[in-house]
């Protein structure tokens, strides 16, 4: 398992550059924007940290900004820690086992969510390309949030 990155949604992308970048230092090593989702994704890295992240894209901080305005409550505006998974079937299928709930189950190979018992949202993604996609986890319903 390999941490990526903590996700945060911030409310204005300028200010949080300015604080993140000008004033703490760190780098933006890469930035995607979605029209069709209607946000921006800013990724981070600390200056000791930068090659890997160019290399691994890891480890990070994750600056999501939602170009519709929204109230961010009850912690809201931290999304989630990320990890990559050597196989996300196997993994989720252990948490399974072990009475998680896996919130958005790995339908596509690729992906998927749980949460801790804290209700931290764990991300998971699969090392190198998608696994083909398998039963339960294609019909599994995703469940609650992440």
């Amino acid at each position: 398992m390999q941490y990526l990155h903590s996700m945060l949604r911030v409310s204005d992308l300028d200010a949080s550059l300015h604080f993140y970048c000008d004033l703490l230092g760190l780098k933006e090593v890469r930035r995607k924007e979605s029209e069709k989702g209607r946000f921006t994704l800013v990724f981070l890295a600390a200056p000791d940290d930068q090659a890997s992240s160019e290399e691994h894209q890891a480890p990070e901080i994750e600056l999501t900004y939602n170009w519709d305005p929204e109230t961010y409550t009850g912690g809201r505006n931290f999304g989630h820690l990320a990890y990559r998974v050597e196989d996300i079937y196997a993994l989720c299928q252990h948490l399974l086992d072990n009475g998680v709930t896996i919130n958005r189950p790995p339908h596509d190979g690729h992906m998927a969510f749980v949460k801790s018992p804290d209700g931290i949202s764990i991300e998971l993604l699969q090392k190198g390309d998608a696994l083909a996609p398998r039963e339960p986890w294609v019909s599994m319903e995703k469940t609650g949030t992440w």
